[in-house]
């Protein structure tokens, strides 16, 4: 008899993970998914069109709080955890409540769920969410390009739409593809960097189709990591991203402690703007858990467009949703360059509207930021909705999207980013060389 598993997810790892590891194991068949961490994304069916001959209805996506209940009705023997940035103790919670109800709870290791390539492959991952992983891989991007070496981005799984069927693979180039793929504030964080820097970036769930399209056209992938997640393809070297400002979290998260151990290189990023004993404590753990690893200790460097504006101004800083939100931090690059600039930072929670208000109760350490949220349309006015309600004469933009393509803003609008300084990428050059990528 086939064992009965759950699929215990976010959008994205879950789906790839059913695709690699279970749909064609007959010794195993997977009765449902649950949904948590992203919002609005529980109710929908992964469609019968993916899940193949064996599972003709599809399968149904459940509020991850129905968990308990699911594993009784379902009679599930095993729940399999799919998604990324969790806190150990998190982990070991979600695991007591899997089995106290019954079940088995398993952790999927990267051998069961690598898709391979034939091109080689550099992943790009962190230890949280917000560490610096995108601006890491637009620099090791911009490296091969600069050797002659076409370098393809894909991007962790992020499929939030709600026809699941059409998101299995998304090639985007220009912002006119944001729309042909309906995508998300949260999404086009990921991508529009990319794009602005001249490069093409996949994204989707279906990494075999995706690979397959990448290898086409490219001479490296590089594997963009989501939160704090492994790659989905099995990478020839991996750089691991982690941040001083939050020293012990490279050690107390899953599965980013994973990434620390598997790293060929570990990127200490941010060392401009974190104290002294926080870059202390992050070499350290470097040190001990991926011994043979390089270390190379990196400035996140602040790119504002018009930073004349800041100056002795009332400004609303904006930043990018998950890290401010799941990943626990309480500023980014906006506050940064408010307070280096010299401007008032307003505080926008007494005005949050609707899902960010909801957004703050759920997450409390949530700062004098505002995290872009916009998972959905009513996400997406509820943020504008907020931004109105703010007395600010300038908008700082620390979000990688675009937000005066998506919002429209009333007021003036600084856009604020971050690129790694020119020593750490003659560093990654020099490893890049050693390992014969150029």
């Amino acid at each position: 008899m086939a064992r009965r598993v759950l699929i215990m997810g976010a959008a994205g790892r879950d789906f790839h993970d059913f695709l690699v590891r279970y749909k064609n194991d007959r010794s195993t068949e997977v009765v449902a998914f649950t949904a948590e961490q992203i919002p609005g994304i529980a109710g929908r069916l992964f469609p019968p069109s993916l899940t193949g001959r064996r599972y003709p209805d599809g399968i149904r996506i459940h509020p991850e709080a129905k968990l308990e209940r699911l594993i009784r009705e379902l009679s599930v023997d095993e729940v399999a955890l799919a998604y990324s940035d969790l806190s150990h103790q998190e982990v070991m919670e979600k695991a007591s409540r899997v089995m106290a109800a019954g079940a088995s709870f398993t952790l999927l290791g990267p051998n069961d769920t690598y898709v391979s390539s034939r091109k080689p492959v550099i992943a790009v991952t962190a230890v949280r969410t917000g560490c610096g992983k995108s601006q890491t891989a637009r620099a090791i991007a911009e490296v091969l390009r600069d050797h002659d070496v076409k370098p393809i981005a894909i991007r962790h799984s992020m499929p939030y739409g709600k026809d699941l069927a059409v998101q299995t693979c998304q090639r985007f180039e220009t912002a006119e593809d944001f729309t042909r793929h309906r995508t998300t504030i949260e999404e086009e964080e990921e991508y529009q960097p990319w794009l602005d820097h001249g490069f093409v970036i996949y994204a989707g769930f279906d990494y075999r189709e995706i690979v397959r399209a990448a290898e086409r056209e490219g001479d490296v992938l590089i594997f963009d990591g989501g939160n704090n997640d492994f790659s989905m393809i099995a990478p020839d070297m991996v750089v691991t991203v982690v941040d001083p400002h939050r020293p012990g979290h490279e050690t107390g998260f899953y599965p980013g402690m994973v990434n620390l151990v598997m790293a060929d290189v570990v990127v200490v990023n941010k060392i401009d703007s974190a104290d002294k004993a926080g870059i202390a404590a992050v070499v350290a753990a470097a040190k001990q858990h991926a011994p043979e690893a390089r270390i190379i200790k990196a400035r996140s460097q602040l790119v504002v467009d018009h930073p004349e504006l800041i100056r002795g101004k009332r400004c609303l800083a904006i930043g990018d949703g998950p890290t401010l939100t799941h990943g626990g931090m309480t500023f980014g690059a906006g506050t940064l360059a408010v307070k280096k600039y010299a401007g008032k930072l307003v505080d926008p929670r007494p005005h949050l509207k609707g899902s960010l208000a909801t957004a703050r109760k759920r997450y409390p350490h949530m700062g004098r930021e505002l995290p872009a949220l916009g998972y959905s349309k009513a996400q997406i006015r509820d943020l504008k909705a907020t931004v109105a309600a703010v007395k600010c004469d300038v908008v700082v933009d620390g979000s990688p999207a675009n937000l005066s393509r998506i919002l429209d803003f009333d007021r003036p609008v600084v856009s604020v980013g971050y690129e790694l300084d020119s020593r750490s990428v003659r560093s990654l050059r020099e490893e890049l060389h050693a390992r014969k990528f150029i």
